[in-house]
């Protein structure tokens, strides 16, 4: 114990005297943990809002029945060509409904899961939003809006009226803002749309809302399931699509291929919806980390060099050390110690760097038409960062100061006494 206190000592000694190498290197540590926690907070923050925007308003798999042609054509159905090659062209989609057949029986199946979260049923119809003499086409999803808001956030993304009065109202409509904006409507005001029938009807603006994806904004509206139901002429069994939530998003990849082949119905998964999504956000953040651990490394190739240059400062030091009795092990701890010591300090103090540019950023005015719940600059504040920050400042100084430490260990004192 007393050896660890006397090799302490004199790395302490060595840092003080030689204060402003010490001071450099410890903000090379300092501004790179700084840089790193600013940037991977930011970074992740940024990840993280437009994962959600995405994610959030996705489901982890979506039913619906696909119009397509028939994969079996008459011609086959003949014994006489069966060992003939097929060539059919121009083949029509077969006659079918878009509904999902047994929709009801299968929500009720599904709700009784429980491995699924929630299941939102849609009725999704083309129709015009008709403004004075012009036809804007778009889409009216009907919804049960309060388990839509349940699973999918809907109401996160709400800028006027609320999900609450459109489960109440019979006749009301949830207009995307971009269409809003084009026909000059707000809240309270009346919309007349027209189906692909030449139907029109009337119907209440009871909220607004903008999900930040414009083509989304400026097309699709939502009403209740029963209304648009109503507006297409439809039964009450009709339904087009049913999105789940499930409570792991891992299990959605074979759960999807089950539901298909259990129901007969098309099928799709989170993974292979959002593919060229997810792709973008894995380059991102391997662009993050990368970034992040270059400037941990120049910051531990600075201590290594001014490790290096104190270490061939103190030779003389070295050898009266080991002259009075110290070992080669000690001397190599007490390099370490100064470099362990220089990493702490530089650690911490790149803790508080990164934690206060990152509060700085955090309160930044942020402001954009696209995402209008959005107030300041997104920032993730995981104490995971941090604690892999002073992780990796320790291990890069320790890293840096075993080479030059280890040259120390090595020194003759006999050849530098002789020489001077």
């Amino acid at each position: 114990m007393n050896n660890y206190k006397v090799i302490l000592s004199i790395a302490r000694t060595h840092l003080v005297t030689k204060m402003k190498s010490t001071i450099t290197a410890a903000l090379g540590v300092t501004f790179g943990i700084g840089a790193y926690i600013t940037l991977v907070c930011f970074m992740t923050g940024l990840n993280k809002m437009l994962d959600d925007l995405i994610l959030n308003q996705t489901p982890h798999i979506h039913l619906y029945n696909e119009i397509e042609p028939s994969t079996r054509q008459p011609v086959s159905l003949y014994k006489s060509f069966e060992d003939a090659l097929h060539q059919i062209h121009s083949i029509k989609p077969k006659r079918t409904q878009r509904k999902i057949h047994n929709a009801l029986p299968i929500i009720h199946y599904l709700r009784k899961d429980n491995s699924v979260l929630g299941v939102a049923p849609q009725l999704r119809s083309q129709i015009f939003y008709i403004s004075g003499s012009i036809e804007i086409g778009g889409a009216l999803n009907g919804v049960e809006i309060l388990e839509e808001s349940r699973l999918f956030n809907i109401s996160n993304y709400i800028v006027e009226g609320s999900v609450q009065a459109l489960h109440n109202s019979d006749n009301g409509i949830l207009l995307g803002a971009g269409l809003a904006k084009k026909m000059s409507l707000y809240l309270g005001d009346r919309v007349q749309i027209s189906t692909a029938k030449g139907d029109v009807f009337s119907l209440k603006i009871v909220g607004i809302y903008q999900s930040g994806i414009a083509d989304v904004d400026n097309t699709q509206s939502f009403s209740k399931i029963k209304t648009v139901q109503k507006i297409v002429g439809q039964p009450n069994n009709y339904i087009t699509d049913i999105n789940i939530k499930l409570n792991n998003m891992e299990d959605a990849v074979v759960m999807t291929q089950q539901l298909q082949r259990q129901f007969n119905v098309k099928a799709i998964d989170i993974n292979t919806a959002n593919a060229q999504f997810e792709t973008g956000t894995t380059i991102r953040n391997l662009i993050t980390y990368a970034v992040s651990i270059t400037l941990l490394t120049v910051a531990g190739f600075g201590i290594y060099n001014i490790l290096n240059m104190l270490i061939y400062e103190k030779m003389k030091d070295i050898a009266i050390l080991k002259a009075t009795g110290f070992s080669g092990n000690d001397v190599l701890k007490i390099f370490m110690s100064q470099a362990m010591i220089i990493g702490l300090l530089g650690g911490l103090s790149g803790l508080l760097l990164g934690f206060g540019l990152s509060h700085i950023i955090d309160n930044i005015k942020f402001e954009t038409e696209a995402l209008p719940l959005i107030d300041t600059y997104p920032v993730n504040h995981n104490p995971m960062y941090y604690i892999i920050g002073i992780t990796f400042a320790l291990l890069s100084t320790i890293l840096a100061g075993y080479l030059p430490s280890r040259k120390a260990k090595k020194v003759d004192p006999v050849t530098i006494i002789r020489g001077d």
